[in-house]
């Protein structure tokens, strides 16, 4: 990889395309990398087509490389060269590259799943209704530990009940 003159802009590196330590282990860049292509790819981002493109190239090329351990043990010693031969006076200070903060629109289909999961919540709920509506079942019911005692505790109430009603054998004796 050839670096640009001192006296133009710096590019960045791989790892601050990627947005990781230059000890990232493989995992962390492909996470890295996956969050990143997500914000840049072409198609989910707000920016210009023709930048999104180009973003999204370098970004690729940038996981490329570094994914790979032969190149990126060449991509690092050549790093090494680089940063060694450009005086410390020279040098641009570290730089943390953001990423540009995207906040898309919902799309066409996006808007047409969310129709269809609240048409679907509102026809669930209708159904239900209908259903114990045909039944016969009591839409409102309280639930047995929710009532109150009428007369303030469960033994006054046991108390003052009526005495249950028992028939005699004797009455639905025929007369002899």
């Amino acid at each position: 990889m050839a670096f640009p003159p001192t006296n133009a802009a710096p590019t960045p590196s791989h790892y601050e395309l990627l947005q990781v330590p230059a000890t990232a282990s493989a995992d962390q860049l492909r996470r890295s990398f996956r969050l990143l292509s997500k914000r840049y790819h072409p198609d989910t981002t707000t920016l210009p087509a023709g930048e999104a493109q180009e973003a999204f190239r370098r970004l690729r090329h940038a996981y490329a490389v570094l994914s790979d351990p032969g190149s990126r043990r060449a991509y690092d010693e050549e790093l090494r060269r680089a940063v060694a031969a450009v005086p410390a006076a020279v040098r641009p200070a570290t730089r943390v590259v953001r990423p540009v903060p995207v906040r898309r629109a919902l799309s066409g289909g996006e808007w047409f799943a969310l129709l269809l999961l609240a048409m679907a919540l509102v026809l669930s709920l209708i159904m239900g209704i209908g259903v114990a509506w045909a039944r016969g079942v009591e839409l409102m019911h309280r639930p047995s530990w929710w009532s109150v005692p009428q007369q303030g505790s469960l033994a006054g109430q046991a108390a003052t009940a009526a005495p249950p009603v028992v028939e005699s054998v004797a009455d639905d004796l025929p007369a002899a």
